[in-house]
């Protein structure tokens, strides 16, 4: 039996490491060590039960949000070999599309702010994921005849082309056939109320007030609810996902990632299955879209759609391993809980121990003290710049991995793309042929 290739199975005791083939144990124990150190980092900033569960249940959201866009990016790059960095922009379609439609019509609107067209909000979600799945297709046709950088350049215009159109002020509020609505230009739009949080403020308040009364703030039940929502959406994702990767139409995308030519020879029509891939993954983008930057803060601009979220997307594939599931999700814990919230922890750390204090304008007035043998400007300097230094650290595990592991921590492109695991079946030969030699002796 062949022992573990990803380089954490190999460092691990056998007894552990047997364990760590199960693509569970590696999800799991990953979220614990990264929930561990946060729990640690929260002891240490003296947080109470209430700052300990909501600290970990930011970090789950990030996860699990994060994790569904992975998962997308996996099926289309990982399994289909399509190089999609226009995520944002189906996510974009999605929530807006959902937002104008379930509005209130001028006039009903008791807020008095951007009218819509008062569809009930399950209707106009099913219709954001559609419109999330017909811009897929819009964005496929022309762009999958391109080679892969260039199908790249396509789906980020297509992205950028939408974030702006969204943003622009001729857009604000229109009147077409006596229907008021718009995208609420660079302000942006209010959008639907959360029904979980609906929920717990109506039926499900006496659960709220039963937590209240053993001392917790009963904020954490909706709160957690809500990201319980989200990651049943994470876990389908996972499922439809690794059902299509072992289905005769997943083969055909693998198959199409590593040699289309030999694929086409095949009799496949191949650009058919790209686009059934692509637009899949663009609907998912588009629910995605609507629960995370719609249902969970109540307000959207165009500016949340910057291609920057796409990169931090894609990082998180590229971690884990592009063409594995498991990798993708192991990828996205390790990303959310060390790259993206690991600097802002890292501060208040210092900040808590350390006791400094103040701000630094420039990075010149921080080097020049650096020069004279005073690092706290220097650090104070970063501090400030959490979201450029994480930025930086991005490009510097990217840089790592494409150097030391650039199929990823989990990346697996051996797949095999027929339904008979044809290397087995002939180790399985050879093996019963030579037990059957031992048993019968050498016949020369």
């Amino acid at each position: 039996m062949s022992g573990p290739t990803d380089p954490i199975g190999r460092r691990l005791p056998d007894w552990v490491a047997t364990y760590w083939e199960q693509d569970l144990i590696k999800i799991l124990g990953t979220l614990a060590v990264v929930y561990a150190l946060y729990l640690f980092v929260g002891l240490l900033l003296g947080y109470d039960l209430f700052g300990q569960l909501n600290s970990l249940r930011r970090l789950t959201f990030l996860i699990v949000v994060y994790g569904i866009a992975a998962l997308v990016v996996n099926l289309h790059w990982g399994y289909s070999g399509l190089f999609n960095i226009g995520v944002v922009g189906f996510m974009a379609v999605g929530v807006y599309t959902a937002t104008i439609l379930s509005r209130p019509v001028a006039g009903q609107n008791p807020t008095g702010s951007l009218p819509g067209f008062g569809v009930p909000l399950p209707l106009a979600v099913i219709a954001g994921v559609l419109t999330a799945a017909a811009a897929g297709y819009v964005a496929a046709l022309p762009s999958l005849r391109l080679r892969d950088d260039y199908f790249a350049i396509v789906t980020l215009a297509f992205a950028e082309i939408l974030r702006i159109t969204f943003k622009s002020s001729e857009l604000q509020e229109v009147t077409v056939f006596g229907w008021t609505f718009g995208t609420g230009g660079g302000r942006g739009i209010r959008t639907f109320s959360n029904p979980v949080r609906d929920f717990f403020e109506t039926s499900g308040q006496p659960l709220v007030t039963a937590v209240e009364t053993v001392g917790v703030d009963g904020r954490v039940v909706p709160d957690w609810s809500f990201v319980f929502v989200l990651l049943v959406i994470l876990i389908g994702t996972y499922w439809l996902i690794a059902r299509l990767s072992a289905s005769p139409f997943g083969r055909v995308l693998k198959g199409i990632r590593d040699d289309e030519e030999a694929t086409q020879s095949l009799a496949k029509h191949t650009s058919s299955f790209k686009i059934r891939a692509f637009v899949i993954g663009c609907a998912i983008l588009g629910l995605l879209g609507i629960v995370w930057q719609g249902a969970s803060s109540g307000y959207v601009t165009p500016d949340r759609f910057i291609p920057e979220l796409t990169f931090f997307i894609w990082i998180a594939v590229i971690v884990g391993g592009a063409g594995s599931n498991t990798g993708t999700v192991v990828g996205t814990i390790l990303f959310v809980g060390l790259i993206l919230e690991g600097p802002g922890q890292v501060r208040r750390v210092v900040e808590e121990f350390v006791g400094l204090s103040g701000s630094v304008p420039t990075f010149p007035d921080a080097l020049g003290a650096l020069v004279g043998g005073n690092i706290d400007p220097l650090v104070l300097y970063l501090f400030d710049q959490t979201s450029a230094l994480r930025v930086i650290l991005t490009g510097l595990v990217l840089i790592w991995l494409l150097k030391r592991r650039p199929q990823g921590l989990f990346g697996n492109r051996q797949e095999i793309a027929s339904s008979v695991d044809l290397k087995r079946l002939v180790a399985e030969r050879r093996e019963n042929k030579s037990g059957a030699q031992v048993q019968g002796g050498d016949g020369d």
